[in-house]
């Protein structure tokens, strides 16, 4: 066994948390209204929102597919953005399953607010980025819940995480 965690294991540790999320907010729908304020995310579900359409994004960013624009990601209901993500995991395990990928490969974002001499990185950096990206946030929203009044128990570290032995 490797010393390093494998992207397969982001992606189940990713997925797990997704899934665990989603259904505690099918179970607590009143936690979508709830203000956020988090990256601009004026409640809970606009925060999701922006969660799982990043995935997607990212995903399709390293997969050379067409990008799904911003304004066309849905604002809701849950089960929709939940759909997001499960297109996200999609290609993931595409890449993944791919022989031919190559993680070192340079990738070039497009982002204006990037300083040109850093938007050239690794694919596999792009990667990485994009699964921490949504732990990040799931820890942000558990504790803006548990500061609401709503503890939800979520166990989130990767200490956690059957996707990890």
């Amino acid at each position: 066994m490797s010393a390093g965690i494998t992207f397969d294991e982001m992606l189940a540790w990713n997925d797990q948390a997704s899934q665990w999320w989603k259904a505690h907010l099918d179970a607590n729908p009143n936690l979508l209204a709830l203000p956020c304020g988090i990256g601009g995310a004026r409640d809970v579900q606009e925060f999701v929102r922006h969660i799982w359409g990043a995935e997607l994004r990212w995903a399709q960013r390293l997969a050379g597919i067409e990008e799904t624009a911003r304004e066309k990601i849905p604002a809701g209901p849950l089960d929709s953005l939940y759909d997001l993500h499960g297109q996200a995991i999609a290609i993931y395990r595409a890449l993944l399953a791919a022989p031919e990928n190559t993680w070192s490969d340079p990738y070039v974002l497009k982002f204006d607010w990037i300083p040109p001499e850093q938007r050239t990185v690794s694919r596999r950096k792009i990667a990485g980025h994009a699964l921490f990206h949504s732990q990040r946030h799931w820890a942000q929203l558990a504790t803006l819940v548990r500061n609401a009044g709503f503890p939800s128990q979520f166990r989130g570290d990767l200490l956690f995480s059957p996707a990890l032995t």
